[in-house]
């Protein structure tokens, strides 16, 4: 038995937005939301999938829509890849979500809560490990919640999850196993066929209940998003490519400058010690006569400061034999 994943869009709708769906988006809803807790009890799924109906290749349909008993709006959607402006997306569907209830000159108690469960196949949160993330208005500093919990965001990101089968514990858990590795599965385990309705979303998952259409269609959708994951990789690995190139090209412009600046520093350092050679042998032949050449070449290889000590201490000399025990000295000092 092999089962579609989960994560196309067009099996994604048929699991979770079709007629038969219900308890299986309740199941995952008190799963994701509410940790477990059977908190919902029913609920209407709105324009739900109709497999009569081939979805375009060009359409997207990647979320399902449904009201709760109590009237809340739940969107849950299904995001493979990232996208520009992926967060502003999600929250403008929510609050779009949350409006539309009204029409014009409706009073606003009339309101219900909205709910977006946002699936992601990509990291979304880089600073945090946590596999559900939960957001709801809060105080800036002291963290208390707005009066009405009236928008909640919950995202699911699917890398983050790395439990093994049989390391899954609770619903939550076996939910998202479900959504990230149906692919590997060849039959039901045991563990996920005691929930009744993760068994039902496998059977819908199965290809082997699919009719030729469908498995085509659903075939032509993989690649389809595999094309799209693949320009969004490459366009990153390009980017990446050339952010190096130019951070190379920059640190070479830098080095070149840099080199440039130490070259003339250098050189200016090293005309400041010629200098200062040139000036101390003149006064040395001028009070000792001719430098034997030893001696010379000596002071020509001393640093700019110990030129400068040896500009002051010769003034002391009585002859050259003074000047042979400096620089001794100075050899054994450096």
């Amino acid at each position: 038995m092999k089962f579609i994943s989960p994560k196309i869009d067009y099996a994604f709708k048929k699991i979770f937005g079709s007629e038969q769906s219900k308890d299986i988006l309740i199941s995952f809803l008190n799963a994701i939301v509410y940790k477990g807790e059977k908190v919902i009890r029913s609920l209407t799924i709105v324009n739900p999938y109709n497999p009569g109906q081939a979805i375009a290749l060009k359409e997207t349909y990647l979320d399902v829509k449904a009201v709760l008993a109590d009237g809340s709006i739940v969107v849950i959607e299904m995001q493979v890849a990232r996208m520009a402006a992926f967060s502003k997306r999600v929250t403008y569907n929510l609050a779009k979500g949350y409006a539309n209830q009204l029409t014009k000159g409706d009073d606003y108690p009339r309101l219900n809560p909205a709910i977006a469960v946002t699936i992601t196949d990509f990291k979304l949160f880089q600073n945090t490990e946590e596999v559900i993330s939960q957001f709801v208005f809060c105080e800036k500093d002291k963290k208390f919640t707005y009066p009405d919990e009236e928008l909640q965001l919950i995202f699911v990101e699917l890398p983050k999850f790395q439990k093994t089968l049989e390391e899954l514990e609770t619903l939550a858990d076996k939910w998202i196993y479900f959504l990230k590795e149906a692919t590997s599965l060849q039959s039901i385990p045991e563990t996920l066929g005691k929930i009744s309705e993760i068994e039902l979303a496998l059977n819908l998952a199965s290809q082997a209940n699919m009719t030729v259409e469908e498995f085509d269609l659903v075939d032509r959708r993989a690649m389809i998003l595999q094309d799209e994951k693949g320009k969004i990789t490459y366009a990153e690995e390009e980017g990446r490519k050339r952010g190096l190139q130019e951070g190379r090209q920059e640190g070479r412009q830098e080095g070149r400058r840099e080199g440039r600046q130490e070259g003339r520093q250098e050189g200016r350092q090293e005309g400041r010690r010629q200098e200062a050679i040139a000036l101390i042998l003149r006064q040395l032949k001028k009070r000792f006569g001719e430098i034997p050449e030893a001696i010379g070449s000596q002071i020509e290889d001393l640093s700019i400061e110990r030129l400068e000590v040896l500009g002051e201490d010769f003034l002391d000399f009585e002859n050259v034999e003074d000047l042979e025990s400096w620089l001794s000295r100075d050899r054994r000092s450096f």
